[in-house]
């Protein structure tokens, strides 16, 4: 695992603190991180690997080493790619994969096996551990996604994606019988300051940070207490089909963090799954169009 090393010298005030708390202040990590970093060996005080309650002494030196923040690259993780040209490719991300890594060295996630598979990528966004990624889909959320294998291309697709050009359609499970034929949900979403990590449905932009968010939906089939449901969206804010169900009473099979029933087969998995991307392209980038459709384990769930 690729790393970098950074040496420090004990100063007279930082003389007698813990070596965990040293390294925190020094190297801007979190105290839990600069433990972690001491237990794994990666730190060593005077040439010696030493433990984090260690006290540290006027003159010493201590030498930290630290995985890089990059995605890197698995290729033992399989990458199920649907379309590849020169400028981007589109790839299909099972349930239960994130997106991208979350801690630096973390393999097993779609930017590992992307950046395995297309080096290219590893230069291509602003975040390093999300090489090339256009967007992500939560980890639980299956279907396409795209990245560019250039920066150009990001940036041309990035302005379209905000320009609302981009087209993306999801097939989605609720157990809202009750559910109209087909509507327009353009609630603006907002953090929710009640649960971390979850958004919620606002009555305008001014909620604090809001965004305006719109999710057309039609209802495809109802069997039983279920109903499968197309949505499609031209840009997307985090959790948006997701929230925007859930605002109306209809929130995923199996999501648990906004109420849906319960997914017994699937315990950790959502009914959602995103089946469709395209874009008409114009005279600096290829347009695409590509189609998923919908996974074993929802096609099961809904008896199909």
């Amino acid at each position: 695992m690729p790393t970098k090393s950074s040496r420090f010298v004990v100063s007279d005030t930082d003389a007698g603190s813990r070596l965990d708390r040293f390294v925190a202040v020094r190297a801007g990590v979190g105290r839990r991180r600069a433990r972690e970093l001491c237990e794994n060996g990666r730190v060593t005080l005077d040439g010696r690997r030493a433990r984090a309650s260690e006290t540290v002494a006027a003159g010493a030196n201590v030498e930290l080493e630290l995985p890089t923040e990059h995605a890197e690259p698995d290729s033992l993780t399989p990458l199920d790619v649907r379309l590849e040209t020169p400028s981007l490719v589109v790839v299909h991300k099972p349930a239960g994969q994130p997106s991208a890594p979350l801690r630096p060295g973390e393999l097993g996630t779609l930017a590992n096996a992307l950046v395995a598979r297309y080096p290219e990528t590893a230069e291509v966004g602003r975040k390093p551990r999300e090489p090339g990624l256009l967007h992500r889909l939560d980890t639980q959320t299956s279907g396409l996604v795209v990245a560019c294998r250039t920066q150009g291309a990001l940036q041309r697709l990035r302005a379209a994606l905000e320009a609302g050009e981009l087209e993306k359609r999801y097939f989605a499970v609720t157990a809202a019988s009750d559910l109209p034929d087909e509507g327009e949900l353009d609630a603006a979403l907002a953090p929710d300051p009640r649960r971390r990590g979850r958004v919620r449905a606002v009555d305008d932009e001014a909620s604090g940070y809001a965004r305006s968010s719109l999710t057309r939906y039609r209802v495809l089939e109802r069997k039983g207490a279920l109903v499968l449901v197309e949505l499609r969206m031209n840009r997307g804010f985090r959790h948006q089909v997701r929230a925007h169900l859930a605002s109306i009473g209809a929130p995923l099979v199996g999501d648990a963090l906004y109420g849906g029933r319960s997914w017994p087969e699937h315990p950790e998995r959502h009914a959602l799954h995103a089946s469709y991307v395209a874009w008409a392209g114009d005279g600096t980038l290829e347009g695409f169009e590509v189609e998923a459709d919908m996974p074993a384990d929802m096609r099961e769930l809904f008896g199909r």
